[in-house]
């Protein structure tokens, strides 16, 4: 198929080829013939692509801080049920719960609390900065508002990873 024919194809657009064609009206997403051009492949159909959710390349600093709080809050619910998981080895008994507690204070085991402390900081300050831009009130000031963030969490999480290794 030539790229001519296939561009005049995309200017009458996936539902009058998808009709021609006899497929039913589910088919009109993008096909074989939009994904042989060169660029992105439009989506169609309510918000955006699932692949398009992480996708950092032609994003400002706040679109991928955005990308990077749907991670995050992802990694928060997973540690949430996993937290109620552990929590349940209290029913077990006494023994159980000393000896998980031995693995759980080891250093390298530390290290994943001060990771999660991370994650939440990001999540909080990041939140309120798209609570503040999504509402209109800080708009113009998105960029200083993610380097503010920034600059507090920095603080935060050298404060929080000292006090979890316990130097403070």
């Amino acid at each position: 198929m030539s790229e001519a024919s296939t561009t005049s194809e995309l200017r009458r657009g996936t539902g009058e080829l998808a009709r021609e064609r006899g497929l039913p009206e589910a088919a009109q997403f993008p096909g074989p013939a939009e994904r042989e051009l060169s660029g992105p492949i439009r989506h169609h159909g309510p918000g955006p692509a699932v692949s398009g959710w992480l996708d950092p390349r032609g994003r400002a600093v706040g679109g991928r801080a955005f990308a990077l709080h749907r991670l995050t809050g992802i990694a928060l619910v997973v540690y949430l049920y996993v937290h109620l998981g552990i929590l349940s080895m209290l029913l077990v008994g006494q023994s159980a719960w000393h000896s998980f507690l031995d693995v759980v204070t080891a250093t390298g085991f530390l290290a994943f609390d001060v990771l999660l402390i991370l994650v939440l900081l990001f999540h909080a300050l990041n939140g309120i900065r798209v609570a503040l831009v999504g509402s209109g009130v800080a708009v113009s000031r998105e960029r200083a508002l993610f380097w503010v963030g920034t600059l507090i969490g920095a603080c935060a999480i050298i404060c929080a990873a000292l006090h979890v290794f316990g130097a403070i």
